[in-house]
């Protein structure tokens, strides 16, 4: 793997953001690069956590999958973005399974490189500290929704989040890059195919979102986040 390459992917992901040049690059040195095709299953759920990710290009979802065969999508990752922490924190299985959401390519982190980087790097521990709160919060709020609010609020909320994620700063429109099915969508808020479907048509006649091939268009987002509040 080319070293400059691998140095500027572990910068771009807030957990190495404040790590030093020489650390990053001994760091560097123990990256495996590995890609993905569309739908392909980067681990499954209760499989051995012997490494972290780091999302270099493309898309990852997490999910928690059913016996049924369905799944709940915890959470969605872009360039930038890491998994797989926990379980080389507390040696356990995997808690969730992840999943190529388009053709994607990862940078994986061996636990062992990992755990000697947390030992000596004060700024590494205080990332992945933060990292873990903030996912913590964000699965607060996803519990609220899912308790709170209907399934038309949730859609709204969510795409809400989405363009936040993507555009923080963003109060009119936001064109997010979508690699999401319907399928999808109401995996991550608690639904059927079949009422996303018809919630997602609501929301383009009420002329608050446009969808087109590998892209949803937000055409305003206060509005949005109007919506999911009633």
């Amino acid at each position: 793997m080319d070293e400059d390459f691998a140095v500027h992917s572990l910068r771009s992901c807030a957990l190495f953001a404040h790590s030093d040049e020489e650390g990053l690059r001994a760091l560097a040195a123990t990256l495996r690069r590995r890609r993905f095709r569309r739908n392909e299953v980067i681990f499954h759920q209760g499989d051995p956590g012997d490494s972290l990710h780091i999302v270099a290009a493309g898309a990852v979802k997490i999910v928690l999958p059913s016996a049924e065969g369905d799944e709940a999508i915890i959470a969605t990752l872009r360039p930038g973005d890491f998994f797989g922490e926990l379980s080389l924190l507390d040696g356990a299985p995997r808690s969730a399974t992840a999943v190529a959401l388009e053709a994607t390519e990862t940078l994986v982190l061996p636990r062992a490189a990992f755990q000697a980087s947390l030992a000596r790097d004060d700024a590494l521990r205080d990332a992945l500290l933060a990292g873990v709160a903030g996912e913590l919060r964000r699965l607060t709020r996803h519990v609220e929704e899912l308790h709170f609010l209907d399934l038309a609020g949730r859609l709204a909320m969510r795409l809400t989040r989405l363009a936040a994620e993507s555009a923080p700063n963003a109060r009119g429109e936001v064109v997010l890059d979508w690699p999401y099915t319907q399928s999808d969508l109401a995996a991550m808020i608690g639904g059927t195919r079949q009422s996303v479907n018809k919630l997602l048509g609501d929301l383009v006649d009420e002329g608050l979102v446009t969808v087109g091939p590998d892209r949803l268009v937000i055409t305003d987002l206060v509005r949005l986040a109007r919506r999911a509040e009633r």
